[in-house]
């Protein structure tokens, strides 16, 4: 099947990874203080367990980040999202009720939004995506990068 729309986005804005790395430098600075030099760190430190359990848990939460993707793939049988690595979604056209391109603004922030008036929302940045109703009454939005791109192969599938 010919793939008439793709795109791939992952987090890129700087001020995202600006905090997420401020973060891990935290774990790092007490690990070397608190296990190599054997000073406590902090007022009121952790044991080294929880100090090395806390690190572990930073260091999965920037991998995370790093690892996450939203790709979204559109032929003339479906639409495809994958919000790696939380989620898959393939719908098939006869199951769409209506899809047209919005200006959602903010919703919150990024990733996933459930409850908003488009559904669930699932975006990695900016404010415009594709709105889409099922025949069941569900409804999600994917942010998309390439709007133009998007609205035209939307107008022509629709």
């Amino acid at each position: 099947m010919k793939i008439e729309f793709k795109e791939n986005q992952k987090f890129t804005q700087w001020w995202v990874w600006l905090i997420l790395i401020t973060i891990g430098i935290i774990p790092i600075i007490g690990i070397y203080k608190q296990l190599i030099l054997g000073k406590q760190f902090g007022d009121k430190p952790m044991s080294d367990l929880g100090l090395i359990i806390f690190s572990v848990s930073v260091f999965c939460l920037i991998a995370m980040f790093w690892f996450m993707r939203l790709k979204t793939e559109i032929n003339e049988n479906e639409i495809r999202i994958n919000f790696f690595p939380f989620i898959k979604k393939q719908v098939n056209w006869t199951e769409i009720k209506s899809a047209e391109m919005v200006d959602y603004g903010f919703v919150g922030g990024w990733g996933i939004r459930p409850w908003t008036k488009h559904g669930t929302v699932y975006n990695m940045k900016g404010n415009k995506g594709l709105a889409i109703e099922l025949l069941s009454g569900e409804k999600f939005l994917i942010g998309t990068q390439k709007e133009v791109e998007l609205g035209k192969i939307i107008e022509k599938l629709v």
